[in-house]
């Protein structure tokens, strides 16, 4: 309750055009659109030693914005495990647990083509709906802290190396040249939090249990249905959103 009441976003708005509209949605002296946007000087970072970039510190709005750059960017993962009601504005490229987020109930869905009307709505509607909006930051934390397990992580891979396996229209061969590394050979000469993860993340022994069961073809109902609900529940937004300009709107 005593962190910020806006939306909060820091990142390189060089690598996509998209980053660069968000920056219009900064306060300035004529409009507040309820957030706080900053550009990041990545060489500057590097030069000082990255002391405006920790990420911990990062957490301290209610509301933390996730836009991709380029592609999907890393930063996701991190939004969304602050506890803060992520403002995800509408992706084209996804992260492999992307699909995984419910619309109003991860995260609440920012339009892409207007941007800071849709994040100023979505601020004034949390800080009116304190108790929602608490449930969704958590929500998204929890997501972060029990869906991403490593044990999911090493299901995924196995079931996306199995399928793209299927698809090779030739047998591959290791290269006669090829060094084999272990992993070992990588964790070992890491040093701090580098090794720490790296260690963390290590397959100890053999998994004591099969890999998840692979969900329905893609055509099936069930799939169809999570795309409805999820559809719907943006179409909900995007509705009270437009209910709230136009009210603004026909006001003196």
């Amino acid at each position: 309750m005593e962190r910020e009441p806006y939306a909060y976003w820091k990142g390189n708005p060089a690598v996509a055009e998209t980053r660069q509209d968000l920056m219009k949605c900064h306060a300035s002296e004529t409009q507040d659109w309820n957030a706080r946007v900053y550009a990041q000087d990545w060489i500057k970072e590097s030069q000082q030693g990255y002391q405006q970039s920790n990420l911990a510190n990062q957490c301290l709005h209610k509301y933390k914005i996730y836009i991709e750059g380029s592609a999907w960017s890393v930063s996701e993962k991190y939004i969304l495990a602050c506890d803060s009601v992520t403002l995800l504005v509408k992706p084209h490229y996804y992260d492999f647990f992307t699909r995984g987020l419910v619309p109003n109930q991860h995260y609440w869905p920012i339009k892409e083509d207007d941007k800071c009307r849709s994040i100023k709505f979505a601020v004034e509607w949390g800080n009116n709906h304190t108790e929602e909006s608490q449930a969704m930051g958590k929500a998204a934390s929890e997501f972060i802290l029990e869906d991403l397990k490593m044990d999911y992580v090493y299901d995924y891979m196995f079931h996306l190396l199995n399928e793209y396996a299927k698809l090779l229209t030739f047998k591959p061969t290791i290269p006669g040249k090829a060094i084999e590394l272990c992993a070992e050979a990588m964790a070992c000469p890491a040093k701090g939090p580098e090794k720490k993860f790296m260690m963390e993340s290590m397959v100890m022994s053999p998994a004591d249990t099969s890999p998840c069961t692979m969900p329905p073809p893609y055509d099936s109902p069930s799939l169809h249905s999570i795309l409805q609900r999820n559809g719907n529940s943006i179409k909900q937004v995007e509705s009270w959103e437009k209910e709230y300009w136009d009210t603004k709107t026909k006001q003196p």
